[in-house]
């Protein structure tokens, strides 16, 4: 038993120290040690590249747009008082077009639900419009109990009130 312990187990001798070794800074050594894979590598290189393509194109960007606005600015300027009307009406033609499909895309969206809710298929929120029709049909009952119960009161108040109607 003692032989399979001391079998199985193997020494290393100790890392020889080249010179260059020897003559590193600190800084070096540590950062070797913490040097990043090639995953890592490509990574940060993909990275860096994005990054300055995308900054180079926003660079250029902002410096067409600055240009363009240099020199269109007088033409822009000579020509508003035909622009500013075109672009309210167009704005308002927009607006009317938007305000149209979506108040159709929600008329459609309820005449669905409704279909759903008259099939039975239960869609969402139908347990509220179940339980609001159940108290409104609870409430007209007991207003009609109550009706019954003290109408002929009333009745025979207004009889006294005025005997002869």
């Amino acid at each position: 038993m003692a032989d399979r312990s001391t079998a199985g187990q193997s020494h290393r001798p100790p890392r020889p120290t080249t010179p260059s070794d020897s003559f590193t800074p600190p800084f070096l050594q540590s950062l070797r040690r913490h040097s990043p894979n090639s995953t890592q590598l490509m990574g940060l290189m993909t990275l860096l590249i994005s990054g300055a393509i995308l900054l180079l194109l926003t660079g250029v960007t902002i410096t067409v747009a600055v240009i363009g606005l240099i020199f269109f600015a007088p033409i822009i300027i000579f020509t508003s008082p035909i622009w500013v009307p075109i672009g309210t009406l167009l704005f308002v033609v927009v607006a009317g077009f938007v305000s149209v499909c979506g108040s159709g895309l929600a008329a459609v969206g309820s005449v669905y639900w409704l279909y759903k809710y008259f099939k039975g298929l239960h869609p969402v929120g139908s347990e509220r419009v179940d339980y609001a029709r159940s108290r409104i049909a609870d409430t007209a009952s007991h207003v009609k109990d109550y009706a019954r119960e003290y109408g002929g009161y009333f009745q025979g108040k207004v009889k006294d009130a005025a005997p002869g109607a």
